[in-house]
């Protein structure tokens, strides 16, 4: 295992004896919420009470909108679980596929199939992935200015069990030079969309080529038959339909490290970070978002409200939550089980009158990163993570 660890918490990647190892121990229902059942009905076992809506995604084009009110376990199913796509889903067929890894950055160019990476050791690691644009629409809405891109609500995050080789063991497997710099992994999409990272990130044992989903081959939405896993930093760095591992002694720039997923604005001086526009995105911040619709409607009296926080520096250490704009903060509970890169569901109680509100909730993780209750602008609306006002009518 390896990353931050808070005492007597697991860390990153765990083997396939440890991954079924702490299923078990919590047990099935521990992780996997109540959803959908085949025929796509709504679980009656999830409560939904404020959901009306029956569609499970808010739609922005190819890109879909996990509804957070549906989701109620540590584990977000396969069928719940958001879309961000650069370009439509390609078909790829697993006997048909091949992965290129090459570069000045690795002693030999080699070519593996699918069935040459399930050979190698494979791991598991339980990681939220959350797209970098995640809460976009507030800019507008909170803030006051808009931000360019999809204008995501709450909802283009999730977390779930991926499992494959490390990317490190492919690298090896190439020869990784000491000179090497960066590593690019390339999809397979129209386009081919790529997004370079260092190649420490790149050898961390935690990054993964994950081959399965939940423990199912991975959707072809996420990726099918490999994607990279690069947990706690942006999903862009997390690459679907890997077809090609590019590993060079120099930087690597492409679009989307120099004019998108780049902080650009009055906080990020322009030409400070050339060629890129901007600062590079790559970590995520911390954050924690209530699992109900915004603004959201409750009952008079006393109810139960829940969400879920998580953070690059995980896991969770604590979240508060504010029924008065922040005036005042009261504990809430985590629910097990805390893991590195995991999200922390989180709950509390509320005696609600009627009446309109504006509720709050903040998370600080282990490494001491809190909340704040201002957001910073940047032109394409990156990684906002202010205590947000949530509104919230009791009747």
């Amino acid at each position: 295992m390896s990353g931050r660890q808070g005492q007597g918490l697991p860390g990153g990647s765990l083997s396939r004896r440890q991954f079924a190892a702490l299923l078990a121990a919590g047990g099935a229902s521990t992780f996997l919420p109540g959803c959908r059942s085949d025929t796509g009905a709504v679980d009656p076992q999830l409560d939904t009470a404020w959901f009306k809506d029956p569609d499970p995604f808010i739609r922005h084009a190819l890109n879909l909108e996990s509804r957070l009110e549906l989701l109620d376990g540590l584990i977000t199913p396969n069928d719940l679980f958001f879309v961000r796509n650069h370009a439509p889903t390609p078909a790829i067929a697993a006997a048909d596929y091949r992965l290129r890894v090459t570069g000045d950055g690795i002693e030999r160019s080699i070519e593996l199939g699918f069935d040459d990476l399930r050979a190698l050791p494979s791991q598991s690691v339980i990681a939220y992935l959350e797209c970098a644009g995640n809460w976009r629409g507030f800019y507008a809405r909170v803030l006051g200015q808009a931000a360019e891109g999809t204008q995501w609500g709450t909802g283009a995050v999730g977390c779930a069990a991926w499992s494959g080789p490390s990317l490190a063991s492919v690298l090896s497997a190439a020869g990784l030079r000491p000179e090497a710099v960066a590593v690019n992994l390339i999809g397979l999409d129209d386009g081919g969309f790529s997004r370079p990272m260092p190649v420490d990130k790149a050898m961390d044992p935690d990054t993964l080529l994950a081959l399965s989903m939940n423990g199912e081959p991975l959707p072809p939405d996420h990726g099918f038959p490999v994607r990279g896993v690069v947990p706690g930093w942006a999903g862009s760095n997390s690459i679907k339909w890997v077809g090609e591992i590019q590993v060079s002694t120099e930087p690597i720039w492409v679009s989307a490290n120099t004019t998108s997923y780049v902080l650009i604005g009055p906080d990020w001086p322009a030409g400070q970070y050339a060629p890129a526009d901007g600062a590079p995105v790559t970590a995520l911040p911390v954050k924690s978002a209530l699992a109900l619709p915004w603004p959201g409607t409750v009952p008079a009296g006393r109810t139960r409200l829940r969400g879920f926080a998580y953070s690059n520096d995980g896991p969770v250490e604590s979240v508060e939550w504010s029924a008065d704009d922040g005036a005042s903060w009261a504990p809430a509970r985590l629910m097990g089980p805390r893991l590195r890169y995991a999200w922390t569901r989180f709950e509390f109680e509320w005696q609600a009158a009627p009446g309109s509100y504006t509720l709050r909730t903040r998370a600080t993780d282990v490494a001491g990163n809190t909340q704040p209750m201002e957001g910073v602008w940047n032109q394409k609306g990156y990684l906002l993570n202010l205590a947000l006002p949530h509104p919230v009518e009791v009747s």
